[in-house]
Order: structure tokens, then C-alpha cells, then sequence
């Protein structure tokens, strides 16, 4: 059988590749310690497995549920909305749980682009929106982000790229994989030019409580949502990764164009994940700043690592990753990365990944427990040592 064209051009996530390298590595014995993954190592908190295990065992939790998803979860999704961002949103029409946000990604793409359109993703940016892309046969167009305008879309840039098949445009703020915080007021212009354009501006937006002290979210301070949708997710903030929980905010009118998409795709989510994520949604502010202080200490370590393999970093930022330029006696980053595996048995992800405005920058993870942490700036500090002695 002849595969479909879609997928002639996509190829095997370089994850799944490189971790079966890992594994055959430590098969044979090696101890790899791998940092580039960010999937949370830590567990939610225990109410939220309490009420898993107390929703499981009703009837109910077994049945079909709604597409909508369960009342319970969407008030909860309001509720932390308003309290994290200060946004009102009509929980029975302007928010949407998902099963993760990354189904929302294909969900929301197949809902407002026909093939041929044009779609302007980041460069450097989660594959994600690229696979989705090429998939549904889009005409994709990279917005460049990079140091020189402190990883922020340029609107001159942006309007000078855009043609009238431009359909949407995705940010990512906290943006992944270099952290960049996006101020209120950049936000505000990038709503104001996809107003203009008549698109919509999609912001991802799953990394806003770890280690940020001012978390936004694009629908603020908004009077309609008609050209902008948010994607959350409890992945992240709320150690929830494997759970696939998320969300989308925006209009009624968006909101249902996206559920003729899902409601088609799935047949609602398990009722006691959805009364787990809510208790989690519910939880106080003392989950969020016991988990930012662990990923601070975690951070600090990771910047002790970058220190002595000689790359630069920003402290002012947020997210589960530390994005670094890597040293100048390397020419790209795939090739720091294999030297980082081959000769400390260290994986970090090379920068190359999210773009080729990555080529010059790796990618630590702080999804390692500290005495892990720990072991991998011995192990590196060591080899310098003995290096710088030989």
C-alpha cells in the first residue's frame, strides 16, 4: 500500500528517534542523563489523585460525556481564568475542554484553514504547528524570532509576509523554547494587526504560571474574541503531562466552529480525569509557588552547567526550559547535542528542532530532580577538569 501524499513530507519525530538512541545506549550500560524532555518528573498534587480515584469508581464516570465537556470542569476552567488573568469568560459558550492542547492545534487549524491558505508560524517554534500544517496542506510562512528583537514577532515583518489567503497566525507566549515573556502591550498590537488582517491570532499559552511572576493571557482587556483564541493546558503547571488535559478560550461563534471539529474526532473525555483536572483548577496559590520554588533551585543548577560548558543564557525568563547559545567552537547545535550525549552522556535538545533560528542554541530541561541535576554538573565539571589538565 501507498501511503497518502500528507505524509511523504513528514518525518519521524526527532524525539522518537533520538530516544530509541538513548535506550539502546542505556542497554548496553550507560548511564544517560537526559534533559530534554519537558515532561513534569513531579506528581500533582495528592487531592487531585484523590478525587481520580474517588470519581472512577461512580457509575457515571464510565458513560459517554459531553463534547462540551462536564459543567464541573468548564467552571473551574472559568474560575481560574478569572483569578489567574483577570478574563470573564461565558463557561457554557466561550470555553472548550480538550483532550490536551495539542489536539487543539489540528482541531482549531481544520476549523478555519481550507488547503492552499497561508498560516504564519514562529521560527523558532513548537513542531507542532508545522506537522499540523503540512498535514492539512497549508501554505505555511516562518515569522522570525531571535535575540536581535528579544524573540518577538516584528509587525512590519509580519505585514510584509502575510497574503490574502492568511488565515491565522500562532504565538506562543511564554514562548517555547526560549522562555520569552511577552509584555501586555505586545500582545495588544498583535491583536490589533490580526483585527485589521481579518485572521486569527492563536496563543498558546501553557507555560504562564511556571517561574513567571505576571502570567497574561491575550484575552485580556478585550471586548470581543472574535480574532483571537487561547490555548492552556494543565500539562505543565499542574504536573498533568500524561492526563491530556486542555483548554480554548475565545468566542461563542469560534468555539463552535472548533467543536464541529472535535465532536467528530472524540467522544468526550473520561468524566473522572475531568473532576480530577477541576480540583486542580481549584487548587490555591500555595501549588503554584511550592512547585516554582523547586524549578527555581532546578535552574539554578542548569545555569551552573551552562557556566561550564561555556554558553550564554537570559535569566529573565520563564517556562520548564533554559534556552542557551552554545559556544562558538561548535557549528550548529545538532552537533553540540550529539557531543554533549556521545562524550558526557548528557542529552540536551539541539535548538535546531524549532527552526533555523535555532541553529546556534540548546535547550535544558528543569524535568530532572535536583540530585540529578546535581550528577550532571559533577559529570561535566569533571571531564573540564581532566580536560584542562591533559
Amino acid at each position: 500500500m501507498k501511503p497518502a501524499k500528507r505524509i511523504q513530507n513528514i518525518q519521524e519525530y526527532y524525539f522518537s528517534k533520538k530516544l530509541t538512541e538513548i535506550r539502546k545506549m542505556q542497554q548496553q550500560g550507560i548511564d544517560v542523563i537526559n534533559l530534554g524532555i519537558g515532561s513534569p518528573d513531579l506528581p500533582p498534587h495528592p487531592d487531585v489523585i484523590y478525587e481520580l480515584n474517588k470519581s472512577s469508581q461512580s457509575t457515571d464516570s464510565n458513560m459517554y460525556q459531553s463534547y462540551r465537556g462536564i459543567d464541573e470542569l468548564r467552571t473551574a476552567i472559568g474560575n481560574w481564568y478569572q483569578k489567574i488573568y483577570h478574563v470573564y469568560l461565558d463557561t457554557n459558550t466561550e470555553v472548550l475542554p480538550l483532550m490536551g492542547s495539542k489536539e487543539g492545534i489540528m482541531h482549531i487549524s481544520m476549523a478555519f484553514c481550507d488547503p492552499g491558505d497561508q498560516v504564519l508560524l514562529p521560527n523558532p517554534g513548537y513542531p507542532a504547528y508545522t506537522l499540523v500544517s503540512k498535514l492539512l496542506n497549508l501554505d505555511i510562512q516562518y515569522y522570525n524570532l531571535n535575540e536581535q528583537n528579544n524573540w518577538l514577532p516584528s509587525l512590519n515583518e509580519l505585514e510584509s509576509i502575510s497574503n490574502d489567503r492568511c488565515k491565522m497566525i500562532w504565538i506562543n507566549y511564554p514562548h517555547m523554547p526560549t522562555g520569552k515573556v511577552a509584555d501586555a502591550g505586545t500582545l495588544r498590537e498583535l491583536v490589533m494587526w490580526a483585527k485589521y488582517r481579518d485572521i486569527l491570532v492563536i496563543n498558546d499559552n501553557p507555560y504562564s504560571l511556571i517561574l513567571n511572576k505576571n502570567p497574561l493571557s491575550i484575552l485580556s482587556n478585550l471586548k470581543d474574541y472574535k480574532h483571537v483564541l487561547e490555548l492552556n493546558s494543565l500539562s505543565k503547571s499542574y504536573n498533568m503531562a500524561g492526563w491530556r488535559i486542555g483548554m480554548v478560550g475565545g468566542s461563542k461563534e469560534n468555539i463552535n466552529h472548533i467543536l464541529k471539529i472535535k465532536s467528530n474526532f472524540d467522544s468526550g473525555m473520561y468524566k473522572a480525569i475531568q473532576m480530577a483536572a477541576a480540583k486542580a483548577l481549584n487548587l490555591g496559590s500555595d501549588w503554584i509557588f511550592e512547585l516554582n520554588n523547586e524549578y527555581e533551585k532546578r535552574r539554578e543548577i542548569i545555569w551552573y552547567i551552562l557556566d561550564t560548558l561555556n554558553c550564554i543564557y537570559q535569566k529573565e525568563t520563564s517556562g520548564l526550559f533554559v534556552w542557551a547559545k552554545i559556544p562558538g567552537t561548535f557549528n550548529n547545535s545538532f552537533e553540540f547535542s550529539d557531543y554533549l550525549l556521545h562524550t558526557l552522556c548528557l542529552f540536551a535538545t539541539p535548538g535546531s528542532i524549532f527552526g533555523n533560528n535555532g541553529n546556534q542554541y540548546i535547550r535544558f530541561s528543569l524535568c530532572a530532580n535536583q540530585k540529578t541535576l546535581l550528577k550532571a554538573l559533577n559529570r561535566v565539571k569533571t571531564f573540564k577538569e581532566q580536560t584542562i589538565c591533559e
